[in-house]
């Protein structure tokens, strides 16, 4: 544990979970999809449903969808700014059956009409898990470069996907393994300890048998207010000392 699972984020709030970790959740959403989203169909599940508005996940979620951090100061803001730039935003209710009560499922569209689905929780203090890419199985929590492979289930494709890795000398922290039957479609998810470069994940995309190839990157923090990936600090965020609340 560290300090900041003890006393939380430092946030725009009113909660950690509701606030925090959702506009997490939309943030890392955005890094999945690689940058700009054009529309965003959001399905709210148990207490992120009940009590969402109050906390203000609904803008929280946007926020992170945006490319703010937690910290933003904008985040109350974030739907008005979403209209400004173009991104088209839906909210629903839905029972997501046995899942954790902070759930929500992301359907999201980018440019040329790039489509992808999370399921994702937050799981409080800010953290959040990842649960299903695409409606598989995914189990990750978006604090380590990831690399999300759809395939068919054959024999090769792991070793294929861990050569390369290896090859370019990415360690790998953990790695999971999921299919929906034998010889149907397969998932793998794996966490590295370095960034993949590039022009191996265009490699995994032209490889026979795979289907999809989804790449977590923690470089270049995406520029809230250019749409662009960037490394540098939007500065429209609170410090430690001085909080701001919705």
């Amino acid at each position: 544990m560290n300090i900041f699972d003890i006393i939380g984020p430092v946030m725009v709030g009113p909660s950690s979970s509701h606030t925090a970790g959702a506009v997490r959740i939309g943030y890392i959403s955005r890094r999945l999809m690689n940058g700009k989203i054009v529309e965003a169909n959001i399905g709210l599940h148990g207490s992120f449903d009940l009590t969402g508005r109050g906390h203000g996940t609904d803008r929280a979620l946007v926020a992170g969808l945006l490319g703010m951090q937690p910290d933003d100061i904008r985040i109350p803001n974030s739907l008005s700014i979403a209209a400004e730039k173009g991104l088209k935003v839906s909210f629903f209710s839905v029972d997501l059956g046995d899942v954790h009560p902070n759930s929500v499922v992301l359907k999201l569209v980018g440019p040329k009409n790039r489509k992808l689905e999370v399921l994702a929780c937050s799981i409080g203090g800010g953290r959040i898990h990842i649960s299903k890419i695409d409606g598989l199985s995914a189990n990750f929590s978006g604090d380590y470069p990831t690399l999300v492979v759809h395939n068919q289930d054959e024999p090769g494709h792991v070793a294929e996907v861990t050569s390369m890795l290896a090859h370019k000398c990415v360690n790998i922290a953990t790695m999971q393994l999921f299919r929906k039957e034998r010889a149907g479609s397969a998932v793998m998810v794996i966490e590295c300890d370095q960034e993949i470069p590039a022009e191996s994940i265009r490699w995994l995309e032209h490889l026979d048998g795979v289907s999809k190839v989804t790449y977590l990157s923690l470089q270049d923090p995406v520029d809230p207010q250019s749409g662009e990936e960037s490394g540098k600090d939007s500065g429209a965020r609170s410090s430690l000392a001085e909080r701001s609340f919705l």
